[in-house]
């Protein structure tokens, strides 16, 4: 990642040296960085490698419409030791990807962050269970060996089994659980914690040794935060605060929103299509992993009746409630107190869902109905 001040640094000394016809960078007044053809240069911080997660933004780059918006979007990976709403707090990229919970916790700490789109509308946070162990629900989980990621990915299950009366400092034996499903497939952990479109899949891409065939649904039993209660909002698109001060960046910030959201509504219609794009893009996983992924995640942001994108005052205050009063098994919470007023927004997603409206674009998905996903050893 390079910092706005090295590129224009970099910019202008080519500028010196050659004619701006060769250096293919310009600036304008406010310091913004645009191609030779006019195009205004835009950074996308992701929150982890480019996978089935991000299809959305990827598919707005592969099908031209940042182009059309006047953007030319280069998207960040990201990764174990990258935080993106730091990233996006110190001006090394123009917006993130970031779950509503953390990216609170460091505005809280004194990011300038705020969230102008709220992209999935559901939580994609499961914790899954071999059928035979009988957990059915929370309350099921007293005296087993739980497993969670921590780093903030934990407070739904916290608050789940508290809601339950199960006390997690006493009640459950705490794992401290690798990004992966190892220690789930050993059975040293009787619940794992899983995203539905990355872990879960990986579980049903793994031969059951008892069969030597794949595992499928009906070998497990998930915990679904959703139908709990205890969901917490996770992918939004979040804007640097300050910078929202300006009239440029607001107008950027909409374009940004629209070609963004029409993206994710060309994967909704186009999940092969999105799959190869995601492949193409890098990713190490497999296709139909891939596939997996974006079909789960369109579930995750389809339908969206008030028009995607919006943010939900019940589902945000749901999620600063849990944030303030679930503790994890230091004791500690997520948030110490309310998010002030700027901490989340629908100015610019208005105005971007008005914008998609009038090109024709369909911001609800009513009729959206996920596709049929066959996966492969390995997720190949």
């Amino acid at each position: 990642m390079t910092s706005t001040p090295k590129r224009l640094r970099a910019c202008l000394a080519l500028a010196a040296l050659a004619a701006a016809t060769l250096t293919g960078c310009s600036t304008t007044e406010n310091g913004s960085t645009t191609t030779s053809d006019g195009l205004t240069k835009v950074r996308l911080q992701l929150q982890w490698f480019k996978q089935g997660q991000f299809a959305g933004y990827l598919a707005a780059v592969d099908q031209g419409y940042y182009k059309e918006q006047g953007l030319s979007v280069d998207i960040l990976d990201g990764g174990t030791d990258i935080v993106p709403q730091t990233v996006l707090a110190q001006g090394q990229a123009d917006y993130a990807i970031a779950w509503v919970p953390k990216a609170l916790a460091s505005r809280e700490a004194g990011a300038g962050i705020t969230d102008v789109a709220q992209v999935f509308q559901r939580s994609g946070t499961k914790q899954v269970s071999f059928k035979s162990d009988n957990i059915a629900g929370p309350s099921a989980l007293r005296g087993k060996t739980v497993g969670n990621w921590g780093y903030g990915n934990e407070f739904e299950l916290f608050a789940g089994m508290t809601k339950a009366g199960i006390d997690p400092a006493k009640d459950v034996k705490l794992v401290q659980q690798q990004f992966d499903m190892n220690a789930f497939l050993s059975k040293d952990i009787n619940a794992a914690q899983a995203m539905s479109y990355n872990e879960y899949a990986q579980l049903l891409e793994t031969k059951n040794p008892a069969t030597g065939k794949l595992y499928t649904a009906a070998d497990f039993a998930t915990i679904d935060w959703n139908d709990e209660g205890v969901a917490m909002l996770q992918d939004a698109i979040w804007a640097n605060t300050e910078k929202l001060k300006d009239a440029e960046y607001q107008d950027q910030t909409v374009k940004f929103i629209a070609a963004s959201l029409k993206g994710w509504a060309f994967c909704r219609d186009n999940v092969d299509k999105c799959r190869d794009i995601t492949v193409a893009a890098g990713s190490t996983l497999g296709a139909t992993h891939q596939q997996w992924q974006v079909n789960e995640v369109n579930k995750l942001i389809w339908p969206s009746p008030a028009g995607v994108g919006l943010i939900d005052r019940a589902a945000w205050d749901r999620t600063v409630k849990i944030g303030k009063e679930t503790r994890n098994q230091e004791g500690a919470t997520v948030l110490k107190k309310d998010p002030d007023a700027e901490a989340y927004t629908n100015e610019y997603v208005t105005k971007a869902l008005d914008l998609l409206k009038s090109g024709g674009t369909d911001i609800t998905g009513t009729s959206f109905a996920p596709s049929q996903v066959t996966l492969t050893e390995g997720g190949k």
